[in-house]
């Protein structure tokens, strides 16, 4: 019998609570940890995040099975929880630490999220151009514990951010309503 191959997803869509359900409990997924990356302060708190000063984007990291559920139906439901025309941050959160962006761990994952950006600008989907940067991933940092599962810790001020931020009505008028 053969071990389960885990990998490892990193992206970063504005808030990171508003990342995890999406992706939490479908098939495959082995865990979803909120943190921070991409950034030049080790260990970095919220506070230092959020402050913008840090470089870090708040963003979320997946375990999942490939063979379950594959890293481009990964980035299917990605593309799905952004803005990809927005590179100044993500519904209502703005600056550096909101900003969307998919951190790839291997040169397969880089070569298929090249791919998946190249698939969704062509699709003429959006009229502005997809700017969501690829970049190779780096140290990331879990963030505090209160952040992590935050929808289902907080049901009522998950639905809350989501609605109010924006992002349920972007993603409701330019994906599941098409």
């Amino acid at each position: 019998m053969t071990a389960i191959q885990i990998e490892t997803a990193t992206f970063a869509g504005g808030c990171f609570w508003c990342m995890v359900k999406p992706f939490d409990e479908l098939p495959g997924i082995h865990g979803i940890v909120s943190g921070y990356t991409g950034g030049h302060i080790d260990n970095p708190s919220y506070e230092q995040v959020k402050s913008g000063t840090s470089g870090h984007a708040e963003a979320v990291q997946i375990r999942y099975n490939p063979e379950v559920f594959p890293y481009e139906k990964l980035l299917e439901l990605y593309w799905q929880q952004i803005d990809p025309t927005d590179d100044e941050g993500q519904f209502i959160d703005r600056g550096e630490s909101y900003r969307a962006i998919i951190f790839y761990h291997t040169e397969e994952q880089r070569q298929a999220a090249e791919a998946s950006k190249q698939l969704l600008a062509e699709s003429g989907k959006f009229k502005e151009p997809i700017v969501t940067p690829i970049k190779e991933a780096s140290a990331f940092y879990p963030a505090e514990e209160h952040h992590q599962g935050f929808y289902k810790k907080n049901p009522e001020k998950y639905k809350q951010e989501r609605e109010e931020s924006g992002r349920e009505a972007f993603i409701n008028q330019n994906w599941k309503n098409r």
